[in-house]
């Protein structure tokens, strides 16, 4: 497996690993575009792939912008294989690099993606609007042996 910032040309893969999901499905592709993505991955934060068997099977974007994760997503037959773990270390400490302002984020309840935020360290804050589960992750405990792991 191969891990390295997202690229522009990535664009097309994120979307068509976006949209094999089967948690956190999104319902209204219109709110997600080319120009919003490109937005996110130039101006307003990063993102890194990690690509197996030729393709890209994942990626996660910080928003250093809004605080926030704004996408980690994995392809479902690769989920399991520590790499959403590994995309995640890579955003966070990227993200905390740059500053020491929290990040949130924000996932459906019961599903295998809140699960995972909850063994990372991040703290429930509540929820959202939409119901989603709101998290948080201070720089703190981002830098706690516990949430490395």
């Amino acid at each position: 497996m191969n891990f390295r910032e997202a690229q522009l040309a990535d664009i097309p893969a994120l979307f068509d690993v976006r949209y094999s999901v089967t948690e956190n499905v999104l319902r209204d592709r219109t709110l997600v575009t080319a120009a919003n993505t490109e937005d996110y991955l130039v101006r307003r934060g990063k993102g890194w792939v990690c690509e197996a068997d030729g393709q890209v099977v994942g990626f996660a974007i910080a928003d250093l912008q809004d605080h926030s994760i704004w996408a980690l997503f994995l392809r479902p037959e690769y989920v399991g294989q520590g790499i959403g773990k590994h995309l995640h270390h890579l955003l966070l400490d990227w993200y905390f690099a740059q500053t020491s302002t929290a990040i949130w984020l924000s996932t459906g309840p019961d599903t295998r993606a809140e699960e995972f935020y909850r063994r990372q360290g991040w703290q429930e804050t509540g929820q959202t609007a939409s119901g989603e589960v709101r998290f948080e992750m201070t720089v703190q405990a981002w830098r706690t042996p516990r949430a490395r792991q």
